[in-house]
């Protein structure tokens, strides 16, 4: 593959703001290009306005992870602007907190289609430059409801989360000879827009079970991603790093 960018690229889904937005911020920081991944264009062309305009390099792509076309378009529109694709940080997804017993059919495929199908899609289409160039970074956002079996979150958002752990570590075993690295980030309670479902009274008995006692920050979230993208973590592959502020301890 002939690379036309010196630096490395990542896509990050879902950027355009929280968890996902921080993570970009910090490849920026770290001199990669990034591209912004979001079904939200204006939010997404806001947060590459706002990299570039401080000497980064971001471009911003409308995608819905849950066509597989558009994760397909996403990476060609990559590869195309870049001639790379280094990095690719699956944190878009939706949140369910539908009770097991009200759950429909309807929500739980949408819940599905989006945390789980689409992921999975996107890490597929991105691994073929990264297996090509002989060097990639492939990183899952799953959750703490993932590993513990969730806190206020709903059985689909649940069972996805849970699910992108095995996928990881599926794909980790099929490209590790390659050069290329899967793994899994599992954040606990962040501060991000996501609270906004939950009540005050739900947010406070989360701080509460958390042993440091406060929510998590995106940006500490995003530097973990950032050192799993990096050389530093060449020799880890199919690994869960829980950031919970001891919440769960797996």
């Amino acid at each position: 593959m002939e690379l036309q960018s010196s630096k490395r690229v990542a896509v990050v889904t879902g950027a355009a703001k929280g968890i996902g937005k921080a993570i970009a911020a910090a490849f920026v920081q770290k001199g990669m290009a990034v591209v912004i991944a979001d079904l939200d264009q204006a939010g997404a062309v806001a947060a590459a306005a706002e990299f570039n305009a401080n000497g980064g390099e971001a471009l911003a792509l409308q995608v819905d992870i849950a066509k597989k076309a558009d994760v397909e378009r996403l990476v060609a529109q990559t590869l195309s602007r870049f001639g790379r694709l280094d990095v690719l940080v699956n944190n878009a997804g939706i949140l369910s907190s539908t009770p097991y017993d009200t759950v429909t059919e309807d929500e739980w495929d949408k819940v599905m289609s989006v945390n789980l199908r689409g992921n999975f899609f996107a890490s597929s289409a991105a691994l073929r430059p990264m297996v090509e160039q002989g060097w990639g970074r492939v990183i899952f956002i799953s959750s703490l409801s993932g590993r513990s079996g969730g806190v206020s979150a709903g059985p689909a958002y649940v069972a996805s989360k849970a699910a992108l752990i095995g996928i990881a570590r599926h794909l980790a075993k099929k490209v590790a000879r390659d050069g290329v690295t899967v793994n899994v980030v599992a954040p606990g309670t962040t501060e991000t827009d996501i609270l906004r479902m939950y009540s005050s009274e739900e947010i406070a008995a989360q701080k509460e079970a958390i042993l440091m006692g406060r929510l998590g920050k995106p940006e500490e979230i995003a530097e973990t991603v950032a050192f799993l993208a990096s050389d530093a973590a060449a020799f880890i592959t199919g690994a869960v790093i829980d950031v919970n502020g001891g919440m769960y301890m797996g």
